[in-house]
């Protein structure tokens, strides 16, 4: 199954909104950084476009030609002059080739949890490194994983399918109704979460009904913390929040490092 295909895209900006505060939290690190800056994993444009519209020149990748469709039909409504400081590119953040260094180099919404081992983890930081100014930063977040959590979704209670929200179509004007279910394997690190999309219609019948299936690897605090040393970055700081208070467990990881 494609990662972020055709459907997730369509649906992504109705049932996938960030985290709170990570908008004006991105768009704030970017203005401090300056042109240019480059955005890996930028799905539909939900940060990029702000940050194009706040002055600032960036490039965003991503693996989904899906998702970055609807980032260039969305950048497509904005005014030249915005759409001008916009660069959309297809790559894959564990081997790309810009040719050019950013100040500031950002993958927003826990994106690095798609890499999928530490393997790829090391061969998307290595990547990344080369791409940074000499005083250029990284930044990032990831979820802080909560073993209580984990623990209540290896029984089958906690892998039931549950009811998560609820949109408007954009073309029929229909509810859709998502629905979830999560499995953790403790031994890879790994959290599979299955999506059932249901649209209904005024008798609440599901006339139409989609699937996806997102997995992403989590890591814990120290363990990402090495990680970062060992590729060659210094830690700068390590937020809990997007208002930028500190690290405390089960938040979230909001990461900012330099190159050391």
């Amino acid at each position: 199954m494609e990662l972020y295909g055709s459907v997730e895209a369509y649906y992504y900006d109705y049932y996938s909104t960030g985290v709170p505060g990570d908008l004006n939290f991105y768009v704030e690190e970017a203005v401090k950084a300056g042109s240019p800056v480059l955005e890996l994993g930028c799905g539909t444009g939900r940060i990029t476009l702000p940050v194009a519209q706040a002055g600032v020149d960036i490039t965003g990748l991503d693996l989904s030609p899906a998702m970055l469709a609807v980032a260039r039909k969305k950048c497509a409504a904005l005014p030249p002059e915005v759409q001008a400081r916009v660069t959309l590119v297809h790559g894959d953040m564990r081997a790309f080739s810009l040719d050019q260094r950013f100040s500031l180099i950002f993958i927003p919404y826990r994106a690095f949890m798609h890499l999928m081992n530490v393997a790829d983890q090391k061969r998307a930081l290595a990547c990344i490194r080369e791409h940074l100014a000499p005083d250029g930063r990284l930044v990032f977040n990831i979820f802080d994983p909560r073993l209580d959590i984990i623990a209540a979704h290896a029984t089958p209670l906690g892998r039931a399918l549950k009811f998560v929200q609820e949109f408007i179509h954009p073309e029929s004007g229909r509810r859709v109704t998502v629905w979830d279910t999560r499995q953790y394997d403790q031994a890879t690190q790994l959290l599979e979460q299955y999506f059932i999309f249901e649209e209904l219609d005024d008798s609440d019948h599901v006339v139409d009904k989609s699937y996806a299936l997102l997995t992403l690897r989590y890591s814990f605090r120290f363990e990402m913390q090495n990680l970062l040393e060992l590729c060659g970055y210094h830690i700068e700081a390590l937020y809990g929040a997007f208002d930028r208070q500190p690290y405390h467990y089960g938040g979230e990881q909001i990461w900012v490092a330099r190159r050391s």
